[in-house]
């Protein structure tokens, strides 16, 4: 069994590799700051409290630290930087990410239409 040092079971097993130390959640907000300022502008802080949310919900319902990628993007994506939709969106996630995926399909085709 491998463990952090100082953990329970801490000598039994070797250190824990990088590759599979999951980012914190600040270092998942920071890295989402620019595209919450360039979707979101001024409502970029609430943007990402609003994911911050998610993560929280997500872990809460699944179990999992973060929602996959996929269904974040999808939350971006359906979102369209309007703090209403991300709401919703992340509230889809969590209780249905299926019928999120969905709705950022007819998302992307819309998109693809009007190119």
């Amino acid at each position: 069994m491998m463990v952090r040092d100082g953990a329970a079971g801490a000598g039994s097993g070797g250190r824990v590799p990088p590759s599979l130390i999951g980012i914190s959640r600040r270092e998942r907000r920071d890295a989402d700051r620019g595209r919450a300022a360039l979707e979101f502008g001024a409502d970029a802080v609430a943007a990402l409290d609003l994911f911050d949310l998610l993560e929280l919900s997500w872990h809460d319902c699944f179990g999992d630290i973060t929602p996959p990628a996929e269904v974040v993007e999808d939350v971006w994506v359906v979102a369209d930087g309007q703090l209403g939709r991300l709401a919703s969106a992340a509230r889809l996630a969590v209780i249905d990410w299926r019928d999120l995926r969905l709705a950022a399909d007819e998302v992307r085709s819309r998109l693809k239409e009007r190119a």
